[in-house]
């Protein structure tokens, strides 16, 4: 038997919105704005029921295949949290928001990003591929634009000229990387969340994340691989 869905109250909405709008909230941010949108539409409260909050939104999103999902920063190990489109299984989700000419950019630099050692992708290789563009050739000085545009949009972030996915773009692209990219994409071998920047075991292939290899080398006093138990080869973050 189907239990009934908890009501969805407008200080749900009010947090879907917000949620939306944002691309990717922090979780600290996303606790506030529970305790905020409870507050001010005058309901139930619990500071450690954010879960449930979500889980009830997510319950109504589902006939429009939509979800609030929660997904790691490769940068500081930061939980976070947006709104995916399940419906949309390729980058199309972008389509609405840029032209074919940004989206074949962006493809290639996913593409750059996936394939590389580390997860990051130089923008002078960046802006090699913008006179190969099979739309049109893209002018350097244009492409330069249209990666701020995708920094700002949270879908890039960029640090002394080197671009990675942002996280906003790990949690709403991770099925589309894991299916498009089955050879190099892999997940963490600790929060099993999709790793772009990862540190990879030379014996077995494990990958993981920067922030999880700290945290999982910590309590260790030799760092050995977590699956064939190897010794780690390198530096531990």
């Amino acid at each position: 038997n189907t239990v009934m869905a908890a009501q969805m109250t407008n200080a749900h909405r009010r947090f879907l919105q917000v949620l939306m709008s944002n691309g990717v909230t922090e979780e600290s941010e996303a606790r506030k704005l529970h305790q905020h949108c409870c507050e001010t539409d005058k309901v139930y409260y619990a500071h450690d029921k954010l879960d449930d909050f979500i889980s009830t939104i997510n319950s109504h999103l589902q006939p429009l295949f939509m979800q609030i999902r929660k997904g790691i920063s490769e940068e500081d190990g930061r939980a976070h949290y947006a709104v995916v489109n399940l419906a949309e299984t390729e980058v199309t989700k972008m389509a609405s928001d840029y032209t074919e000419i940004e989206l074949e950019l962006f493809r290639k630099t996913m593409d750059l990003i996936i394939l590389s050692e580390n997860g990051f992708a130089s923008s002078t290789d960046i802006l090699n591929l913008a006179d190969q563009l099979k739309t049109k050739k893209m002018k350097k000085k244009e492409a330069e634009q249209v990666l701020k545009v995708f920094v700002e949009d949270k879908w890039l972030s960029e640090k002394n000229g080197e671009y990675t996915l942002h996280t906003r773009c790990i949690i709403e692209m991770e099925q589309y990387i894991l299916s498009n990219y089955q050879d190099v994409a892999r997940k963490c071998n600790i929060c099993h969340s999709l790793a772009i920047q990862s540190q990879v075991c030379e014996s077995c292939g494990i990958g993981m994340h920067l922030p999880c290899v700290r945290k999982y080398f910590r309590a260790q006093t030799e760092p050995r691989c977590p699956k064939c138990n190897e010794f780690w080869s390198y530096d531990i973050p």
